[in-house]
């Protein structure tokens, strides 16, 4: 299974940073350290390409990130200081979803061990994200021919707005975004389907709500492609995320989604999403899990195989 990584463009922060960027470098060392991947299954993607980002992405709004001219309200609500390191790491971040979704339309399954993107719209970033990689991602897959039918299947706490956005009226794509009604943005978006979930939902209402959006895509919409947005910070621990799940909660949701993905043979590329654990190992241990967890789906071994 081909695993994507950029964690070794860093992307500079101030001290104090919320957002937990060691967090992909700590994934990459586990997964590495765990043993159910060889070297070479972790590959460094190439940059999302200006023809690739123009599909999702204005022109206008391009060209002030990669020559640093956004205005300081479109700084803040990007939440992340300007330099070429920011836009390297971010078109590197779309370059491994790209990567991963023509990986997994040849083995079943890849993933991109950051990504998720998903509050990038078509001229604005938002909440930590400069690109839409999945929306770039999925556009790219049609415009190349490669797949005819692609959902986004988005299991990350907060909405995804910025994917919704920009796939909206698109036929060709499906955008399911299960996340809490209450937390950020707090000016939703329409997707094709939003499930909103109150404040501390636990896992056994959680996943009731996941198999109708499941049966929405897989049932409804019968995609020949799916990216999978596994975002951490549904997890009752995480300080973002206002939901209750446990990690065995999330690793089931992860098996079902996956599960869903290789019963339809539909292929199925991963982002990593979000997670704002009060503990980073938390949130590292939930994004391993999901990877782990596709890989003994399509590759199983024999301690994998039912008695």
């Amino acid at each position: 299974m081909k695993l994507f990584y950029a964690d070794h463009f860093v992307l500079p922060l101030p001290p104090g940073h919320r957002f937990p960027m060691e967090k992909y470098a700590r994934l990459h060392a586990r997964l590495q350290a765990g043993g159910l991947f060889a070297a070479e299954d972790f590959r460094v993607p190439a940059a999302a390409d200006d023809a690739a980002l123009l599909r999702a992405h204005d022109a206008g709004y391009l060209q002030r990130i990669v020559s640093g001219t956004l205005d300081a309200a479109e700084m803040r609500r990007i939440g992340f200081p300007w330099s070429a390191a920011m836009v390297e790491r971010s078109r590197r971040s779309a370059g491994a979803t790209l990567a991963a979704c023509r990986a997994a339309l040849e083995d079943g399954c890849a993933a991109n061990m950051a990504g998720g993107t998903h509050h990038a719209h078509r001229d604005s970033g938002s909440g930590f994200c400069v690109f839409n990689d999945a929306a770039v991602a999925a556009l790219a897959m049609l415009a190349e021919g490669r797949a005819t039918r692609v959902a986004v299947i988005d299991c990350d706490v907060h909405q995804g707005d910025g994917t919704a956005t920009i796939l909206a009226g698109n036929p060709a794509t499906f955008t399911l975004s299960l996340h809490g009604a209450k937390n950020f943005p707090f000016r939703k978006a329409a997707s094709d389907l939003d499930i909103e979930l109150p404040d501390g939902t636990a896992d056994a209402d959680y996943l009731a709500a996941l198999e109708r959006g499941l049966e929405a895509v897989f049932g409804g919409f019968r995609p020949d492609l799916a990216i999978y947005l596994a975002g951490a910070a549904p997890f009752a621990g995480d300080r973002l995320g206002r939901l209750a799940l446990t990690r065995a909660g999330l690793a089931e949701r992860d098996r079902r989604v996956l599960a869903a993905c290789r019963a339809a043979a539909v292929p199925v590329a991963i982002a990593m999403a979000g997670g704002y654990a009060r503990h980073i190992d938390d949130t590292v241990a939930i994004h391993a899990a999901t990877i782990e967890t596709a890989a003994r789906l399509w590759h199983p071994t024999e301690q994998d195989a039912p008695a």
